[in-house]
């Protein structure tokens, strides 16, 4: 499936955007209350109120839906909460963004341990990545030349990513920020001081 699909562009027609985020709520509601991706469309449908086949023609499948819910979900609740912190501290930003996870973890969680994994994966290191190049970029400016500055932006978005997602799948309940947090603040000195070390 391309990431750069349909789910991600929005519709410009008003009811039809309606009845797409009635979609995408419905979608999101039943995958938390249930626990699994296996949500037959007819009850993602129902729940939001409208037919079967207009969720074919909004979103072609269950995984485009899913998957256009979950981004829908981290750009209207996640980047906002990093974007009001207005704080530089990569800190404060990686903290609202655990703190966002764990609050939607059986969703997320259920879409890691789907067809979706991959995809979703994906689409959440595109909507980090400038987020992290900026923080890299204010912190290494005249260290790293462009290319160097994209593949450690990159790395950095990938190997957080795939932390969040163990902790997501197999982290003790309640999760806990703060912890994670202060794991992903740990491998980032690790890794200026493996910078420093090297130069």
């Amino acid at each position: 499936m391309d990431f750069k699909s349909e789910f991600v562009t929005p519709t410009r027609d008003r009811r039809a955007r309606r009845t797409r985020s009635a979609l995408l709520r419905a979608a999101i509601d039943l995958v938390t209350e249930r626990g699994t991706a296996a949500i037959p469309i007819t009850d993602i449908a129902d729940a939001a109120d409208v037919s079967r086949q207009v969720v074919y023609q909004q979103f072609g499948d269950r995984d485009t839906l899913l998957l256009g819910a979950a981004m829908d979900l981290a750009r209207r609740e996640l980047l906002p909460r990093i974007d009001d912190t207005h704080a530089s501290d990569g800190r404060t930003h990686a903290l609202a963004t655990a703190r966002h996870f764990a609050e939607h973890r059986r969703f997320y969680r259920a879409l890691l341990m789907s067809s979706c994994a991959f995809v979703l994966n994906k689409g959440l290191t595109g909507l980090l990545l400038p987020i992290n190049r900026d923080g890299i970029r204010e912190i290494y400016s005249e260290q790293l030349d462009p290319q160097m500055l994209d593949d450690v932006a990159i790395y950095v978005t990938g190997g957080g990513t795939s932390l969040l997602n163990v902790w997501l799948v197999d982290g003790e309940d309640p999760l806990d920020p703060e912890e994670f947090t202060d794991r992903l603040m740990r491998m980032l000195s690790f890794l200026a001081w493996a910078h420093q070390t090297a130069t």
